[in-house]
């Protein structure tokens, strides 16, 4: 068994993944709640919960059982230096107590894994074989931070094809939802106001369209809304949702028209996804869902719990790379 300890940002979670059930226990403390006045992530206040979210976890952790454990992953970047190295020292620790290795392992590949990870836990498998069935693979990666395409080749070897200049795109609806008065997070709220909008109403701009261009960038996506907003003589709450739903729809098409002109270039891949806290975003999915079918090729995105921050992704991923298998 692995554990995964993830504190990259605003969330502490830890997970054991069981080489033949799957994830078998996990848990994540999130600070949403606390951070939301302040209308985003405060880094020193983020540290300060991880050290008091980590002990109750690991109580919990300790209650389930950890007999079987073999090895102890743990984030070591990219994130808040504060709060990674909080989740580095309780993973020393928890290797020290149960005298076994400790391992790093990158988030963003926790994410990129993340749409492959067994959940099925009375079914054993071999989790390693399935996975590589979808390899080639090519993946994007959309939450708060992180906005990359990617492709996994048959070797699990992770090369970044395009990835954000500026804003990410999770960036890119927080800071548009806080322009238009929503409460943060807004990225939930904007999608849910732009399930009742035209998408066609209003027109924001696409940065990057030419397939020649492979980057994202959001930043000027931002500022086109806040001279919307300056010059809207109405009434902004009257047109909520089409302002939601327009400007949604700008980043999602940037998104998916990026990723269409990938998978032309990269034929013989034999998957696609999506993964990261963005991934829950309905329009989004049926997005890349519809290129897949287009281009006949299968679909994968992580279930809900494991589309965000989680300790399952990480012990997941030390497993693919092989320390435990």
């Amino acid at each position: 068994m692995i554990i995964g300890i993830e504190s990259s940002c605003d969330e502490s979670a830890v997970a054991i993944f069981d080489v033949t059930r799957g994830i078998i226990f996990e848990e994540i403390a999130s600070q949403t709640e606390l951070h939301s006045e302040y209308g985003g992530v405060v880094p020193n206040l983020a540290s300060r919960e991880h050290v008091k979210n980590f002990i109750p976890l690991f109580q919990d952790l300790k209650n389930f059982g950890v007999d079987g454990v073999r090895l102890v992953a743990v984030t070591t970047e990219p994130g808040l230096p504060g709060c990674v190295n909080i989740g580095v020292a309780a993973a020393k620790a928890m290797s020290l107590v149960l005298n076994v290795p400790s391992v790093g392992i990158n988030h963003l590949h926790g994410h990129l894994f993340s749409p492959f990870i067994p959940i099925h836990r009375d079914d054993p498998k071999h989790f390693f074989e399935n996975f590589t069935k979808y390899l080639p693979h090519l993946g994007l990666l959309v939450s708060g931070g992180n906005t990359v395409l990617f492709e996994i080749s048959e070797n699990i070897e992770v090369r970044v094809i395009a990835e954000t200049v500026d804003d990410a795109a999770g960036e890119a609806f927080d800071k548009g939802g806080k322009l238009l008065g929503l409460h943060y997070p807004s990225g939930h709220l904007m999608e849910k106001f732009a399930k009742s909008g035209d998408s066609t109403k209003y027109h924001f701009p696409r940065a990057f369209q030419d397939k020649s261009t492979m980057k994202f960038s959001f930043s000027g996506l931002k500022t086109s809304l806040k001279y919307f907003i300056e010059k809207f003589s109405e009434n902004i709450e009257d047109y909520m949702d089409d302002i939601c739903a327009s400007y949604q729809e700008a980043i999602i098409d940037a998104l998916a028209t990026k990723f269409g002109h990938a998978i032309g270039e990269y034929p013989y891949c034999k998957s696609i996804g999506i993964s990261g806290g963005v991934s829950n975003n309905r329009s989004l999915a049926d997005r890349i869902s519809n290129l897949a079918r287009k281009f006949d090729k299968k679909f994968v995105m992580p279930a809900k719990h494991h589309s965000g921050d989680n300790g399952a992704m990480i012990a997941f991923a030390a497993y693919v790379y092989g320390p435990a298998r």
